[in-house]
């Protein structure tokens, strides 16, 4: 075998049929494992060499196929792949780093902000209604922002206004299936829309690690571009929906006319006002 075209010769003993076809192809990979200075690509890493052979073997065992002698050896021939292919692995391996950092910042952000739930403090379990308030309307308010009402919450509450824990809980239980279908959808939604806030950060990492001028730097930026402008519209969409219940439901759970939960409500929104006035 001469040393100015070895995997040539290597290729010509295989059509003789002297290498077979796996022997073939296991040598043409350690020849390129072991001379990774001869191509000067991925330098000073020899890790990321072996990453990318190994990524780049299917394409190795096809190239043999795919080999026609029309001027250039075997040799030019999968250099020139090496080369052709070293350039996507490495936009590959950027893109997959950009994605993982991204994902990882927005996580960690998103931990840095989640606390656990507070406990209720013991003073709470014999708290009683101030004078002049109505215990209806505490009832009322607590069925409206149903979804935050944690059980111990619903307990104080009801044994506050003289009621039932079980009664209260059997109200919020009927309301919870009423809201069932719209509380998954703003559930999916707001997946959706964190998912899509990542994809916008993964794209504006990329743009920033693109070479200006180029094509692949301008895909990147309109993808990141319709990215936002569909993240704004799901965001609007989102802030038009409400967790809490309608006052039609809470007049059916409780048996009552929708009206008395409108006064009801709108007696208790006074009363907060006129407080916070008095707080100030």
């Amino acid at each position: 075998m001469t040393h100015e075209k070895p995997l040539s010769d290597m290729y010509q003993r295989y059509l003789a049929g002297d290498l077979p076809r796996k022997d073939f192809e296991g040598r043409m990979f350690q020849y390129l494992l072991d001379n990774h200075e001869r191509y000067r690509v991925l330098e000073g890493n020899s890790y990321h060499w072996n990453e990318f052979l190994s990524w780049l073997y299917p394409r190795l065992a096809r190239a043999i196929d795919l080999y026609r002698d029309v001027g250039s050896s075997f040799d030019a021939y999968i250099a020139a792949l090496v080369y052709s292919a070293c350039k996507e692995y490495r936009y590959r391996e950027a893109d997959h780093r950009a994605t993982e950092y991204v994902c990882w910042q927005a996580k960690a952000q998103e931990m840095s902000v989640c606390e656990s739930e507070g406990e209720y403090p013991e003073f709470c379990a014999d708290a009683s209604i101030p004078d002049g308030v109505n215990p209806r309307h505490i009832l009322l308010l607590l069925l409206k922002s149903y979804h935050l009402a944690s059980y111990e919450l619903v307990n104080h509450v009801a044994r506050a206004i003289g009621m039932e824990t079980d009664a209260v809980m059997k109200m919020i239980d009927e309301i919870k299936k009423l809201r069932h279908g719209k509380e998954a959808e703003i559930l999916g939604l707001r997946d959706r829309l964190y998912c899509q806030h990542y994809r916008c950060l993964a794209y504006q990492r990329r743009v920033d690690a693109a070479q200006p001028g180029t094509d692949y730097r301008k895909k990147m930026e309109d993808r990141c571009q319709r990215a936002k402008q569909r993240f704004r519209a799901m965001k609007k969409r989102l802030g038009k929906m409400r967790f809490g219940a309608s006052n039609r439901m809470i007049a059916d759970v409780m048996g009552i006319p929708k009206g008395t939960v409108d006064s009801g409500l709108f007696a208790v929104k006074n009363r907060m006002a006129s407080f916070a006035d008095n707080a100030t």
